[in-house]
């Protein structure tokens, strides 16, 4: 019930913030909590709906969609809040990110990274790029570095300097031992690719 209703939401996502990356979120915190231990009834929850009132996708307050797929669930109000407080540390924020304080929280949050990395990483960054019309790749236009909040939500980069800005930066913020392990071999992956880009675009 709850993963048909999360992908009624998302059914019309073009951003990379679709249904599948909130399936691959979860199959890959369920990697992670074999790791660790944790409420993994919690995990499950919470790495489905950690991007149902994403400010990128959805103009919602007070994480109103979220609270409303729990309650057509029939989730304690208890569990609501507790989901609610952990989906609210997950997000990249610049340099305003938080560790979640919950190791529920670590695990969503690593898991929730590791699907902006790697091939998927490359395949949404560029997804999300076309969605918002930015330009792939401008030449002497240098990424933004040190942003806040305010500062990350309303920039408006390149898809190549975006890698700069965040997806080059999370490996070392990864929270569990297993997810450092899958970023250090995704991260490398990513400077391979761009380094191809590069060769690519200066055979033009």
């Amino acid at each position: 019930m709850l993963k048909q209703k999360i992908k009624e939401l998302f059914a019309e996502d073009c951003s990379g913030h679709d249904y599948w990356h909130s399936l691959r979120v979860l199959n890959n915190a369920e990697k992670i909590v074999k790791a660790e231990k944790c409420d993994e009834y919690m995990v499950m929850i919470v790495a489905l709906l950690h991007d149902t009132d994403d400010i990128k996708i959805f103009e919602t307050t007070n994480y109103k969609n979220a609270r409303r797929i729990m309650q057509e669930c029939y989730l304690t109000e208890d569990t609501i809040e507790h989901v609610i407080d952990t989906i609210s540390e997950i997000s990249f924020k610049g340099t305003e990110t938080i560790q979640p304080l919950s190791i529920e929280g670590k695990i969503v949050q690593d898991a929730d990274r590791l699907d902006a990395m790697g091939a998927i990483g490359i395949a949404r960054a560029f997804a999300y790029g076309g969605n918002h019309n930015r330009s792939i790749h401008i030449p002497g236009c240098r990424p933004s570095t040190n942003m806040d909040e305010t500062e990350y939500r309303n920039h408006e980069g390149t898809t190549i300097n975006h890698f700069y800005e965040k997806l080059f930066l999370i490996k070392d913020m990864m929270n569990t031992d297993c997810a450092k392990a899958i970023a250090g071999k995704r991260d490398e992956y990513m400077r391979e690719f761009l380094k191809e880009f590069y060769d690519e675009w200066n055979e033009q």
